[in-house]
């Protein structure tokens, strides 16, 4: 109601300031010829006789000479201002009305066009439409004036704070639906499964067999053609795969050809980690190029149907096996453990290329072992659920350091464990905060390290536990309290005597360190045995398989000759 009545006398006012201008004014005293001239004459001039009118005026032609074009003469000015005069003086008055008295204002001057402009722009009365090209242009002007900022202070310490747009705002459905768009758009470009099966056929049916391996190559000029061929049985799509780039890419041989095998993978492998990449995108709710632990969860659980070990899975461990699986991801892609994994990282890593290997048939191609080996294999996560359940003793979900002493065994050393404590576990609410808990996510991790000691994020978390005082390296000090508590079980294990001293002389001789008085994790990066030297300080199971690693190496060889 109030805006119906705030409408209604913006266009009262509207029509007021419309009949107050001067212009109006001039055509209402023309269009009136029942007044007196003294109402109607708006030159100072005509308030005066006819005869002093006449008297003042000057000859005709000097008021023709300066104007280029005659003034077009309304009919009622003849008779509103020479009724007394003869046709002389009605000529001179209507000369001087047209060339000596004030001239029409341009439109952008005048006030009615002024107030209409100002009522336009506050946007009271539009539409939703309106109000949106209002939103994009005010919007629009805002990034104009901060890159215009961001210009001029090139030299100043960049910004590291973007703030995002409210939900429900234009901005944001703006950019959801750029978003949606530009995503479906590359999508569109990528080639099916269809494409890829015609791209194959073209490149066997014109290639050329080497007489000498037997394998199928193409020249640059073989290269073209498949290119031309592909291009009218597929479309525009397939183009930019046969560029003279890609074709540079390849080993040739003396002849100048490369395999079509390497090639096909290759586009197999840029059309998967393109689509992998729109997947990721679509998950990433706030478009900043990470992925949150649900949003992996997510793409994972989207995976599943396609892959043919995992179609089988039972749908009450799906939510267990997401949980299990998209920890891997952020243990090697979030090593600053910031909960969020770049795309970018996810892609290029190789937990992304395992995880594809599950598209294998299980009976056919993948033997146990393998599966076992796999992370993401349904064999491997039901082995750690399994695992996390029988050290769990007191099903809280949670374990205690007494609980997780009982893992492998009972092989790894009490001050390792008290070490995991401190550097991995977070405090536990209950009980004040002082007691600590290690629940699921922490166990995987712990898991994940253990069974990749050789990778940098592995030996990156176990050197962590490695380093007692927290100096970022070792001393002989720190070696001799580690591989005390695994002499100890070593010696309750029924093994002859060790002397400590030649086993930190030992690990000394195999790290190398640049400096001779303390290992860095640089060192153990570099000497390519840190996993092997992490074994021998917190399990005594992996000192024994160092010690007797001849033996084993042994054993390995004739079982492969045996095979």
């Amino acid at each position: 109601m109030k805006s119906a009545v705030f409408r209604i006398l913006k266009d009262f006012i509207l029509i007021l300031s419309f009949f107050f201008t001067p212009t109006t004014r001039i055509l209402l005293a023309r269009s009136s010829t029942h007044q007196p001239k003294n109402r109607i004459a708006f030159e100072p001039s005509s308030r005066q006789g006819d005869n002093s009118h006449n008297a003042s005026l000057p000859p005709p032609h000097a008021l023709r000479a300066p104007i280029r074009r005659p003034p077009r003469r309304p009919p009622a000015m003849s008779t509103a201002s020479g009724g007394g005069g003869d046709g002389g003086g009605g000529d001179g008055a209507s000369s001087a009305a047209g060339g000596g008295g004030r001239r029409i204002p341009p439109a952008s001057s005048m006030p009615w066009v002024r107030n209409l402009r100002r009522f336009v722009g506050t946007g009271a009365g539009l539409g939703s439409e309106a109000l949106m090209e209002l939103e994009t242009k005010r919007i629009l002007l805002e990034i104009f004036k901060e890159r215009q900022r961001k210009s001029m202070e090139a030299g100043a310490i960049p910004s590291f704070y973007k703030k995002k747009p409210e939900d429900g705002s234009i901005s944001n459905r703006v950019q959801k639906l750029a978003k949606y768009r530009f995503l479906k758009k590359q999508s569109e470009l990528l080639l099916n499964a269809d494409d890829l099966d015609a791209m194959w056929v073209c490149l066997r049916e014109n290639c050329v067999i080497d007489d000498a391996t037997g394998a199928e190559k193409m020249n640059y000029e073989d290269f073209c053609h498949i290119a031309t061929v592909c291009t009218e049985q597929i479309g525009q799509k397939c183009k930019r795969f046969f560029s003279p780039s890609n074709f540079m890419k390849f080993e040739k041989d003396d002849s100048g050809r490369i395999a079509i095998l390497p090639f096909y993978l290759y586009v197999m492998r840029t059309v998967s980690l393109t689509q992998a990449r729109i997947d990721m995108s679509e998950l990433d709710e706030d478009s900043d190029g990470f992925l949150q632990p649900h949003e992996m969860e997510a793409y994972i659980r989207g995976l599943i149907p396609n892959l043919a070990q995992l179609r089988d899975m039972p749908s009450a461990f799906v939510q267990m096996y997401c949980r299990i699986a998209a920890r891997k991801f952020f243990f090697f892609c979030d090593p600053h453990r910031r909960g969020k994994a770049c795309i970018k990282k996810v892609l290029l890593s190789n937990c992304l290329q395992e995880l594809m290997e599950l598209h294998q048939e299980s009976e056919d191609e993948v033997t146990d072992t393998e599966q076992a080996e796999n992370w993401f294999s349904l064999t491997s996560a039901q082995r750690i659920c399994d695992m996390f359940l029988a050290l769990d003793k007191d099903t809280n979900g949670t374990l205690s350091k007494q609980e997780l002493k009982e893992y492998a065994d009972g092989t790894l050393t009490d001050i390792f464990i008290e070490r995991v404590f401190d550097e991995h576990v977070r405090r536990s609410k209950v009980g004040g905060g002082n007691s600590r808990e290690m629940d699921f996510e922490s166990f995987l991790d712990f898991v994940l390290a253990l069974e990749n000691k050789d990778t940098p994020e592995g030996l990156t978390y176990l050197f962590r536990c490695l380093d007692l005082n927290g100096r970022g390296f070792l001393t002989t000090a720190d070696i001799h309290t580690l591989f005390r508590d695994v002499h100890q079980k070593w010696i309750e294990g029924g093994n002859y005597e060790l002397c400590i001293e030649d086993v930190r002389d030992e690990i000394w001789d195999m790290v190398k360190p640049a400096d001779p008085l303390r290992i860095a994790l640089t060192d153990l990066l570099s000497c390519k045995q840190g996993g092997t030297i992490a074994s021998m300080l917190i399990d005594v199971r992996g000192f024994w398989a160092h010690d007797n690693r001849e033996n084993l190496l042994q054993e390995e060889e004739e079982q492969v000759e045996e095979a």
